[in-house]
């Protein structure tokens, strides 16, 4: 019992921690030039329960405004690919959500969003997998999460890396990753194209995310 007062009080503290930072605005990796231009809204779902990490790469404007992760169009195609509902999806007893940067990044000349801050995964993110020994399965969704997850074994380019899930799914270690790409709408075209990811990869996806939140 005190084990598990214990875990519930290391990921309080820790999900209060991650509110309260401000490092990407304060004292940014790249120098006062690369300030976050507007105030960070950490988003992260930590759980002592669930035994599903989805790893994103960092919220969206919709989903800085709501606070609530993948609360937009990428979310909606997220849980198709895993077949669960919006309830099952944001029930933190469920999945665990925590993305490679906890802040919207802002956008780029072309209108597009930013990578994910640089100070956010050295950070925090060794503290967060280390909080949660319980987790299974992590969904390592797009390229940042890929390299973090992954580490040596990403191959070159996303396309290759998702291809290859099966070298970075049957492994004798836990937990097991599996590698994503982004479901945002701008990969509508590459899902078109390599229809091998909904053919392989979906039935394989919904079997263990099923068999982890049930």
């Amino acid at each position: 019992m005190d084990r598990i007062v214990d875990r519930d009080e290391e990921i309080e503290t820790l999900r209060a921690a991650i509110a309260a930072c401000r490092v990407c605005r304060d004292t940014p990796a790249k120098g006062e030039g690369d300030r976050l231009a507007h105030e960070p809204r950490p988003v992260a779902v930590l759980s002592r329960t669930a035994r599903v990490l989805i790893a994103g790469q960092a919220p969206g404007l919709r989903v800085h405004e709501s606070g609530l992760p993948f609360n937009d169009a990428s979310g909606n195609r997220l849980r198709d690919w895993m077949a669960v509902s919006r309830e099952e999806f944001y029930d933190p007893d469920r999945f665990a959500i925590v993305p490679m940067g906890f802040c919207f990044p802002g956008y780029d000349d072309k209108g597009s969003d930013l990578p994910p801050r640089r100070e956010c995964a050295p950070l925090w993110r060794q503290r967060v997998i280390a909080a949660m020994p319980q987790i299974e399965l992590v969904l390592a969704v797009g390229g940042y999460a890929h390299g973090w997850h992954l580490g040596s074994r990403t191959k070159k380019g996303m396309t290759e890396t998702v291809r290859n899930w099966r070298e970075h799914f049957f492994v004798n270690e836990a937990p097991r990753v599996l590698p994503l790409p982004h479901p945002s709408w701008r990969n509508t075209g590459w899902l078109k194209k390599n229809s091998w990811f909904e053919a392989e990869v979906l039935p394989v996806l919904r079997q263990n995310v099923d068999s982890l939140i049930r």
